[in-house]
């Protein structure tokens, strides 16, 4: 370990978010600790070690010390949410916030700040409603899954350990996540809306999710709970209707709610991932002064995309 640098220990480190993020905190100077199931060597100046997601390890001694720990970790939500799905997704983030939390309490110099994911699903399918960080939780499959994952993070003890919990919106990148498959569908010409195109997608930037991460970890002022999404969600046919325009495609037919639950039947994929949306509001961090590189989606897939 490097005692001449801050220490971040990243869990789930080896995904989209985790990838990028592991690059913006090595080109912060912080020496980076990702834990993974499979370690390897690296060449970028991060070191891995491993971990199974569920129970304290050798790592814990990563925490000893570290300016903060952000955990990510959690199965693809990519998937038909069967009955089985749902418990494995579900256990794989609240096995993750658990191990975490016990491994704090055998360390004698716990970490400053513990940056904690969960996700806008919290809210469910809520139509045209504006959810800030005090609206309720929603009732379908992905909500229950948040609040279970919440619940375990906000159930942990950790007196000396300043605690952050991000809700994270739909995250524009090309590296990762759902933006290169409606890429590469608008690419082909099949980039309209999906179902009636109503459904709100709460988006943010990376380079916007990588501050606020940034905030968490360093920001003395800053606990509880955040809605990490830009200030201006849009609608499904919105979003397609810019997508189209980042990448010079014309108009193209809409998708029907039965052609979207076949196409992700064939794609072992969960329609209501397109057909459901969230409204939500980054007021915590408005309020307190955040300044967002990209709050229009325009300009996000400009820079893309441009």
């Amino acid at each position: 370990m490097n005692e001449d640098r801050k220490r971040i220990v990243l869990a789930g480190g080896s995904g989209f978010i985790g990838g990028a993020l592991t690059a913006k905190f090595l080109s912060q100077k912080y020496e980076v600790i990702i834990l993974t199931r499979a370690p390897k060597p690296r060449g970028d100046g991060a070191r891995e070690a491993a971990w199974d997601g569920k129970n304290p390890g050798e790592w814990t001694g990563f925490l000893e010390g570290a300016e903060g720990v952000v955990n990510l970790t959690g199965k693809n939500i990519n998937c038909p949410h069967t009955p089985e799905n749902v418990r494995e997704l579900t256990a794989s983030r609240v096995d993750s916030v658990r191990a975490i939390g016990a491994a704090l309490e055998r360390v004698n110099r716990p970490p400053r700040a513990w940056a904690q994911a969960s996700a806008i699903g919290f809210y469910g399918d809520a139509g045209e409603m504006i959810c800030d960080e005090n609206s309720p939780p929603g009732n379908d499959a992905l909500a229950e899954i948040c609040q279970k994952w919440e619940d375990a993070f906000h159930s942990t003890k950790t007196p000396n350990t300043r605690k952050v919990l991000l809700r994270i919106g739909f995250v524009l990148g090309r590296d990762g996540g759902a933006l290169p498959v409606l890429e590469k569908l608008t690419r082909w010409f099949l980039g309209g809306r999906a179902g009636s195109g109503r459904q709100f997608i709460s988006w943010i930037h990376f380079p916007d999710l990588a501050q606020i991460f940034r905030g968490a970890i360093e920001n003395g002022d800053w606990s509880g709970t955040f809605n990490a999404v830009a200030p201006k969600p849009v609608t499904n046919d919105e979003f397609m209707g810019e997508l189209r325009r980042a990448l010079h495609r014309p108009w193209s037919p809409p998708a029907p709610e039965f052609a979207v639950k076949l196409g992700a039947r064939l794609m072992n994929s969960e329609a209501s991932l397109a057909l459901a949306g969230c409204r939500a509001e980054p007021k915590r961090l408005l309020d307190g002064g955040f300044q967002f590189q990209f709050s229009g989606l325009g300009d996000a897939l400009a820079n893309l995309y441009g």
